[in-house]
């Protein structure tokens, strides 16, 4: 197992899968300047390692994943450093919609504001029974800053999207499953085993091919359909050129377990 240390996040990565925990259980692990900060560096270093397959993301404790942003942090910003926050948290949160292998989110409590926002940016979000999940910031005379206007209403459509984020009101995570922002909801001690075992999924199959699907499903939702299917066709056509390729077609073929090298 591979350890990085931050001070407020704990980092362990073990049998090709990254484990990425915030850690401020005080302050119900809510995003301020530090946080941000040491996400964004170690999403950099996550980056780096070439036999990665997949992240998954959480909160310490069993109360909050991330409860928002740090109120008391923001309160005395002033319009500039607000700016600048704002900036840095969709810096972050384009990282993590664009990393290169899966992003599963561990919804382990509260996903309030900022932490909803995080959830948004993973490729899949699994939540315990306990789970609450909002946009509440016009409760405090705010919109979303971390790019819950934009990818909300993509994810759970416009309406429902709207809803949330003009009322500010928050939600279980059975009502969050309802609008399709959720993939399951589970009892809070069987969500790190379940969300460990998709991970370990993943990590089985091609690495190539999970890569380049990925990639495909980000940049065809920034683009119009007819765009989106070009990028697939090219992206299909590359795969051909891998040695998991011809591996895993040719293991069907002889009805064996394909042998994947990243190849």
């Amino acid at each position: 197992m591979t350890a990085m240390t931050f001070e407020t996040l704990k980092v362990d990565v073990a049998e090709r899968v990254a484990e990425i925990t915030i850690v401020r259980p005080k302050a119900l692990n809510a995003l301020n300047r530090q946080v941000v900060a040491e996400l964004e560096a170690a999403l950099e270093k996550l980056r780096a390692l070439p036999a990665l397959a997949c992240v998954i993301l959480t909160g310490q404790g069993e109360k909050a994943f991330i409860a928002g942003a740090d109120i008391a942090e923001m309160s005395g910003m002033a319009p500039s450093a607000a700016l600048e926050f704002a900036r840095a948290g969709h810096r972050v949160l384009g990282l993590l919609e664009s990393f290169p292998v899966p992003v599963l989110a561990a919804v382990n409590g509260f996903a309030l504001g900022g932490g909803c926002e995080v959830a948004l940016a993973c490729d899949v979000v699994y939540a315990s029974d306990n789970a609450k999940f909002g946009q509440p910031e016009v409760k405090l005379g705010l919109i979303p800053g971390f790019g819950g206007c934009v990818r909300l209403p993509r994810k759970i459509g416009l309406g429902a999207a709207a809803e949330w984020i003009f009322t500010g009101e928050i939600y279980n995570a059975v009502a969050a499953k309802e609008v399709g922002l959720v993939r399951e909801v589970v009892p809070q001690a069987e969500l790190l085993p379940k969300v460990r075992g998709i991970a370990k999924l993943i990590a089985m199959r091609a690495p190539l091919a999970v890569r380049a699907a990925k990639k495909a499903m980000v940049a065809g939702l920034s683009t119009n359909p007819e765009a989106a299917a070009t990028i697939e066709q090219l992206s299909f056509g590359q795969m051909f050129n891998s040695k998991d390729a011809r591996e895993g077609t040719k293991a069907f073929l002889d009805k064996r377990d394909p042998q994947f090298t990243g190849d």
